[in-house]
């Protein structure tokens, strides 16, 4: 057949143009097997039968992925060089809100490199070019989102305590060992748990709530970059957001086996998630001198609203229920954030952060935001704490916590109904006896033991000996503390600097006014 050289060559569609540099250059391998290149997407005991139905968000080919984030990045880097020279970190609402940042530092950044490299991974080890090819596109963000967090904050860095050695402290320190074994814990399962654990409850869950109200509580204490970057990357997350929920009906619609294990991984995902928002549910309440939200109404709006009531029911087509433990998830909004930042105040000596005792008006929004809970139950124990402080006895908890086998949170948590009682669950596994905080960290233990007898626990760890010695010192130096990261905020170096500047700031601004008033009345003179 002959083709007609002067006839205009019709122009692909965007959608055929990624379909042809993606899709369509993918092969079957010749001289080994399946089996032996993808060696990953079986054991799991999902059931794959058409890898070309899987529909991903990006839909982006390599050249216009790149143009569409660097022009995200060249209005991030513009917004942070402006703060930089500006002398922005004195705008900020109060040096307490950088305590939040450092949480987010050593808690966030790194696990946003450890899911560039597992997307990296699974890019070569998917089956079909669709997950590779989105597997791809993630890694890049989640690497681009590390950098940008780190450069962001490392003008704070200049400042203020607690943030160098992030990477040193996320493998050490107590508290950070939270966020930690969860991306542990997904990253040493298969792929397609990894892509539930992932796609699902971090990008879902944690994600949404962190990204969307933290950020807009960034900009309302001062914090143009944290906002710029966290709103650059919330677009990255939407793509990523609606991978994790393509994933989950691709593998619903392939096979009805896959329902049961689906369902396995979504209630075991969901609990695992909503125990490292413990954190963010602290920050939004108690770590933002100017709230915004509190972690009641971001919980409501970006869990019960959007997820609860928007997702599942969509996915109750394909036979998934709600996660277990969404109800108890659900009565703990009342008390969450409180129970995590009581038990952070009494600790704070041994992490890379400072606490204080929640200021009159601080107490009287929580109380307006928490009323059928923060006036009963939790004021009288700041009541204490304040009298105690007082008198020269400000409290640091002379002991070690016990901690959960699974979420590594201390045993804070109360029963599920009863905010006056701990809660508190065990299991034997031959021979040894293993604590969990709730029933949902016990049915995770039960299921998979072996997975979990092979946790690393600081405290026990500490016991051990394994952490730099037996004294509290000698713990803090393994940690990489300098002088200021931790302990009381009030009377602390970043505390007293800040004064300190803001004297100076105020002194000069009362001189430039008093040469330009003189200034003025000279020129009356002349005139």
């Amino acid at each position: 057949m002959t083709t007609n050289p002067t006839k205009p060559v019709k122009k692909l569609s965007m959608q055929q143009r990624y379909s042809a540099l993606t899709r369509d250059i993918d092969w079957t391998p010749s001289y080994v097997t399946e089996d032996q290149l993808y060696p990953h997407t079986t054991y799991e005991g999902i059931k794959i039968h058409d890898w070309s139905k899987w529909d991903d968000p990006f839909r982006l080919t390599v050249d216009a992925y790149y143009r569409y984030q660097a022009e995200k990045d060249k209005r991030l880097y513009a917004v942070l060089d402006g703060f930089a020279q500006g002398q922005g970190h004195l705008t900020l609402s109060d040096p307490a809100y950088l305590n939040a940042m450092k949480i987010f530092l050593g808690g966030v950044t790194p696990l946003e490199y450890q899911a560039n490299r597992h997307f990296s991974y699974l890019a070569r080890h998917f089956n079909g070019p669709g997950p590779r090819f989105a597997a791809q596109c993630q890694s890049v963000d989640e690497l681009r989102h590390a950098q940008t967090e780190i450069h962001t904050l490392s003008n704070y860095n200049k400042y203020y305590s607690g943030m160098h050695n992030f990477a040193k402290m996320h493998d050490r320190v107590w508290y950070l060992s939270v966020p930690k074994s969860y991306f542990d814990d997904a990253l040493s399962a298969g792929p397609f748990e990894f892509l539930i654990a992932i796609g699902f409850s971090f990008e879902y869950l944690l994600t949404n709530l962190l990204f969307v109200p933290f950020m807009s509580g960034a900009s309302f204490n001062g914090d143009l970059p944290t906002m710029t970057f966290g709103f650059s990357a919330q677009s990255d997350e939407s793509r990523h957001m609606t991978l994790g929920l393509e994933a989950i009906k691709f593998l619903l619609e392939q096979d009805e086996a896959n329902v049961p294990i689906v369902q396995e991984w979504v209630d075991k995902w969901f609990w695992r998630g909503y125990r490292v928002t413990a954190i963010i549910a602290m920050m939004l309440d108690y770590m933002l001198p100017r709230p915004v939200m509190s972690w009641k109404e971001s919980f409501e709006l970006y869990f019960e609203q959007q997820m609860l009531n928007g997702l599942f029911p969509d996915l109750a087509y394909y036979g998934i229920r709600p996660p277990k433990g969404v109800e108890q998830a659900i009565w703990e909004k009342e008390h969450l954030s409180h129970l995590v930042y009581h038990t952070f105040y009494q600790f704070s000596h041994a992490a890379n952060l400072t606490t204080s005792i929640p200021t009159k008006e601080h107490q009287a929004w929580l109380a307006s935001a928490y009323p059928d809970a923060f006036e009963q139950f939790y004021k009288p124990k700041w009541d204490k704490l304040e009298k105690m402080a007082a008198e020269g006895n400000r409290y640091f908890y002379p002991g070690l916590p016990q901690l959960c086998q699974v979420c590594q949170v201390p045993m804070l948590f109360t029963e599920h109904g009863d905010p006056t009682k701990l809660c508190q669950r065990h299991s034997e596994f031959k021979g040894e006896h293993f604590n969990f905080c709730s029933d949902h960290c016990k049915e995770i233990f039960d299921r998979e033991p072996e997975k979990y007898v092979q946790a690393w626990l600081p405290v026990h760890q500490i016991y051990l000996g394994n952490c730099g010695g037996p004294t509290i010192p000698d713990v803090l130096a393994w940690y990489g503390y300098a002088e200021g990261d931790s302990g009381e905020m009030l009377g602390n170096v970043d505390h007293n600097n800040w004064k300190k500047w803001h004297a100076q700031v105020d002194d000069s601004v009362g001189g430039r006014e008093s040469v330009e008033v003189g200034g003025a009345a000279e020129a009356g003179k002349g005139a």
